[in-house]
């Protein structure tokens, strides 16, 4: 063991400063303690273009930055209510050989196709406080009275858009879980405020008062649930196109008929591994998506659950057969506003795809589910053609 890593020097504490510690010199004060403490140098990280000022609020105890390559995938036709009949460059920071090449064949394919059309369903954010009872009683008798005054909580939560979505009775506790519009920001933490003042509005109103937690975990936060599946958190949103057969067998080589024939098998497989997504591989492009612009890279955990359908249709002009394919996203937690998206790197990317700043949410939304049907599109056909290996093989990490 080195005198570095002896365990009497465990607590040694990172170097902080008091007055400004978002500095280029408070950054080298940690890179050069960590330095002396691992023998490692940080000169990579520490090379980043960003102002440590403008980290404030963002991150704390700045060491500089984790450089993620990013590539540009597109164009991709995209035909939705935020981004009309357009066509996008899409960049997606990734380590992943193949992946950006694999999105870019999507778009191809889908933008010879007709392009894209995106539908955003409803969207919301939850915050989900239990509130306490000696006895089932007492929180049924909470349940009647909290319905009757759900004007004064959403007075107190300032959001005319908060209401009860669901109640749930478990024991001496009442479940409750508000819906609250977040506008362009993700809305995690505006939703917390907006939620507390509710709870402090009902218990400072109902007779006797109650007591609560603010979080009885079903606002199921950065984590998986079937609840969001059925009742959306974040957004809601449909991706959809009609692909013919022509088109699959130019770009993938395979027919639409064969493909249709794979999705049915990996279907009862989804089922059988109680998957939260039935398709291929969200995680893909919303992690690229997220670390490009901004997001908080955790809501991947929610934001990748999806359900894929398909079917064979045909043309009623040309009789060809037309593959219809659909992917919806029940919990897509995006923003275009606050947190990461106001770093350099980050608000560049969003500017790539006009998705800056206030009121571009819905269109970025849209952006993100195209995006994810892309490379549903690609990776599908490649596994049905038989080439999945052999890129991984030609462009991946076994290069």
């Amino acid at each position: 063991m080195t005198d570095s890593h002896r365990p009497n020097d465990v607590r040694a504490r990172i170097p902080r400063r008091k007055d400004n510690d978002h500095s280029h010199e408070a950054a080298e004060e940690r890179r050069a303690f960590l330095g002396q403490r691992s023998g490692v140098s940080l000169d990579h990280v520490g090379r980043a273009t960003i102002d440590p000022a403008l980290t404030a609020g963002n991150i704390e105890n700045y060491i500089g930055a984790a450089q993620v390559p990013i590539g540009v995938a597109g164009p991709l036709r995209v035909r939705g209510e935020h981004i009309e009949d357009e066509d996008v460059y899409v960049p997606l920071a990734t380590t992943e050989g193949t992946l950006v090449a694999s999105y870019n064949r999507g778009m191809r394919i889908l933008s010879e196709a007709g392009g894209v059309k995106t539908t955003i369903v409803e969207r919301y954010m939850q915050r989900a406080p239990v509130f306490h009872f000696n006895y089932a009683r007492g929180a049924r008798d909470f349940k009647a009275w909290l319905e009757a005054n759900m004007d004064g909580v959403r007075t107190a939560a300032e959001a005319s858009s908060s209401v009860v979505k669901l109640t749930y009775a478990v024991g001496p506790m009442l479940h409750v879980r508000f819906n609250f519009e977040t506008g362009d920001a993700a809305g995690q933490n505006m939703s917390g405020k907006a939620g507390l003042a509710a709870c402090q509005w009902i218990a400072a109103n109902y007779p006797g008062g109650v007591r609560y937690t603010l979080s009885g975990a079903m606002d199921t936060d950065k984590k998986h649930s079937q609840l969001n599946v059925l009742h959306s958190r974040g957004a809601r949103v449909v991706a959809e196109a009609r692909i013919p057969d022509r088109v699959l067998r130019e770009r993938v080589g395979v027919a639409a008929a064969d493909l249709f024939k794979v999705r049915l098998n990996s279907f009862a497989g989804s089922v059988m591994a109680g998957s939260a997504n039935n398709g291929m591989h969200a995680a893909n492009a919303l992690a690229a998506l997220f670390i490009a612009t901004g997001q908080d890279a955790a809501n991947v955990a929610e934001s990748h659950t999806a359900m894929t359908f398909v079917r064979l249709e045909e043309d009623e002009e040309t009789g060809e057969t037309v593959y219809y394919w659909s992917i919806t996203l029940p919990a897509l937690i995006v923003a275009t506003f606050g947190g990461g998206t106001g770093l350099p790197t980050q608000s560049e990317c969003l500017d790539l795809l006009g998705c800056r700043g206030k009121g571009k949410v819905g269109r970025f939304i849209e952006i993100c589910a195209a995006t994810v049907l892309a490379g549903e599109i690609s990776l599908a056909g490649a596994v049905v053609a038989g080439d999945w290996v052999e890129s991984h093989e030609k462009l991946g990490r076994n290069r």
